[in-house]
């Protein structure tokens, strides 16, 4: 399949075509202006994306030159400039809108970027402020205004002369091996590295998912876009789903997410973990506010959702009992969930078994998957057909892909969805890519099956001084079961027990206070709350050798966001800048100066 498929796409920009002269899209993307949904058709998208390699040639642009986009919001002019860029050879270096100037500085001018497209004022003064620094000659806006450097200016600057022959020229010298992009991983530990991903490496990835998981086909499909496209995980999710001709609809925010799903009715979601923690928080506390027969029959449902086993291994008195709950319980889930989501598709970062069993159970599948930005990021995947859907686990290989175990448990992976290696960083490549095999820095181990279980982070793991070894995200998805914990940072090298760092769901537990009739003066260090989270600490160490429990525990005064930089536009923690954020808490919970 993916061997013919290619002889009809094999560059990136070939998806928008291939869906033009196969399954043509009245509502391609759609938008929110005000209140009303607007659409552009696959017609419009690609003569829009055309307008753009015009413009793009008639200011000096060509093979392999460098053009970088900074966005809040994903819109439709960011994919329309993607593949005006990459039809013309020359390559998008996106970047997360969340960045320092410091940041922007640094990945501006490693990248070589000559043209950066902004989606706000306030990101155009930013890149302004520091373009001197940088190898920048234009900025241009992605939003139409009454200005020099406006999506609509830019656009104009195409339409002095006919560029159609050259474009089709250029077109005609991509080839599939050529890069694509240049995606500077958001530096959760250390300086961005930017990954240099081919047209090859991301359709590889595409197809391989396209295979495990066989898009629903029923017309037409519509799927929301709402995590940074900047990110490969929705990048490539959205390549995805324009090649199986999907209606694509854009959130205004994550923080809507929930009012666009009431209106859109998605067929199948890209989620990450800390997102569908927060869904199913949510849900939990909604329940909690039912009464009498309802609330139990709540808490009922939900106790039996979290035994749920696939392929009917459960006895049938379950699977009567599970009916009930569905009919009576999990039908509002799906409803609020736009009553069409057919599955959800995890990655990023590690997701709690508890929540893949519950919402399984309720109809709404989630599929665990794995990968990362230097795999494109496909590696592999659940999928309930064949057997191959096991929980706890992220799934067996996609088609393409192979995986093993070195010795020392990291997990390797090749295929052709692997980077062409770290920009102008050969030293880094060399020693991530040895033998046409990704060191991906994971810990994990394959079942009899194939079936693949992610431990940790091969730098993340650390000893205590009496030298065992801590996992610390094993403990933290625990933690994060509570109600009471928002997010956790287990710590401890070197020291002589592990400890955690804890921001509170400020939420929860204002309600929990409330209905204790206690009233709280600080949060974090309220008696009564701390003897709370003391109990949630040693119901959870239950799981974990006497030498992994959390022992001791600080409370941080703040939550922990994107903009303060503790996580990354993806919701994944920081460690290294949290750390050093709470340092004072750190040398609390040690004694240490």
């Amino acid at each position: 399949m993916i061997d013919n498929m290619t002889k009809q796409i094999s560059r990136l920009f070939d998806f928008p075509y291939y869906q033009l002269n196969k399954n043509p899209q009245e509502r391609c993307f759609n938008f929110k202006k005000g209140n009303e949904w607007q659409s552009i058709s696959s017609k419009q998208y690609v003569l829009e994306a055309n307008k753009v390699s015009a413009s793009l040639l008639s200011l000096g642009i060509k093979p392999n030159d460098k053009i970088a986009i900074i966005t809040e919001n994903n819109n439709v002019n960011w994919h329309i400039l993607d593949i005006g860029i990459l039809q013309i050879g020359a390559q998008n270096i996106p970047l997360y809108a969340t960045l320092s100037e410091k940041d922007y500085t640094y990945i501006l001018q490693h990248s070589d970027a000559t043209i950066c497209f902004v989606s706000s004022d306030e990101i155009y003064n930013k890149v302004k402020a520091i373009a001197t620094d940088t190898q920048l000659k234009n900025i241009f806006s992605l939003e139409n205004m009454d200005t020099s450097y406006s999506w609509n200016y830019f656009l104009k600057l195409g339409e002095k002369e006919n560029y159609n022959s050259k474009i089709s020229t250029l077109k005609n010298n991509v080839k599939t091996d050529d890069l694509a992009t240049i995606i500077y991983t958001s530096g959760t530990t250390g300086t961005p590295k930017g990954v240099m991903l081919s047209h090859k490496n991301i359709i590889s990835a595409v197809f391989s998912v396209d295979a495990s998981l066989q898009p629903i086909h029923k017309k037409p499909i519509r799927v929301i876009s709402y995590l940074p496209i900047c990110h490969i995980f929705e990048r490539a999710s959205n390549y995805f789903n324009q090649y199986n001709s999907a209606e694509i609809y854009f959130a205004e925010s994550i923080e809507k997410l929930g009012d666009t799903i009431r209106e859109v009715k998605p067929h199948y979601l890209a989620i990450v973990p800390r997102l569908l923690e927060k869904i199913f928080d949510k849900i939990v506390d909604k329940g909690s506010h039912l009464n009498g027969v309802k609330k139990v029959l709540f808490f009922w449902a939900l106790n039996l959702a979290e035994t749920y086993e696939p392929y009917s291994k459960n006895r049938p008195w379950y699977h009567f009992k599970l009916a009930i709950a569905n009919l009576f319980i999990f039908s509002k889930w799906r409803k609020a969930l736009g009553n069409n989501l057919q599955y959800m598709i995890s990655g990023s970062a590690p997701l709690q078994p508890k929540l893949v069993r519950i919402f399984t159970a309720a109809k709404i599948p989630v599929f665990e998957g794995y990968g990362m930005t230097e795999s494109s990021p496909s590696g592999s995947v659940n999928d309930l057909r064949n057997q191959n859907f096991k929980i706890g686990t992220v799934g067996k290989a996609v088609k393409g892909v192979e995986l093993k175990i070195a010795e020392d448990g990291e997990i390797l992976m090749k295929g052709d969805n692997i980077m062409l290696g770290y920009y102008k960083n050969p030293e880094m490549t060399a020693k991530t890519i040895i033998d046409g095999y990704l060191y991906t820095g994971d810990i994990g181990k394959i079942d009899a099956e194939g079936f693949l279980t992610i431990t940790d982070r091969k730098k993340e793991i650390f000893k205590t001084s009496g030298g065992k070894y801590i996992a610390p995200a094993a403990l933290e998805s625990q933690l994060k079961q509570s109600r009471f914990i928002e997010q956790v940072l287990v710590v401890g090298e070197g020291e002589k027990m592990p400890a955690a760092i804890i921001q509170l769901n400020i939420d929860f537990v204002v309600e929990w206070a409330k209905r204790h009739q206690h009233k709280i003066k600080e949060i974090s260090t309220d008696k009564k709350i701390r003897a709370r989270i003391q109990k949630e600490i040693e119901y959870y160490n239950e799981s974990f050798g006497k030498w992994e429990q959390i022992k001791k525990f600080e409370i941080t005064p703040d939550e922990w966001t994107i903009e303060a930089g503790h996580l990354t536009p993806t919701l994944k923690m920081k460690r290294k800048i949290i750390l050093k954020k709470y340092r004072s808490l750190y040398q609390k919970i040690y004694n240490v100066s």
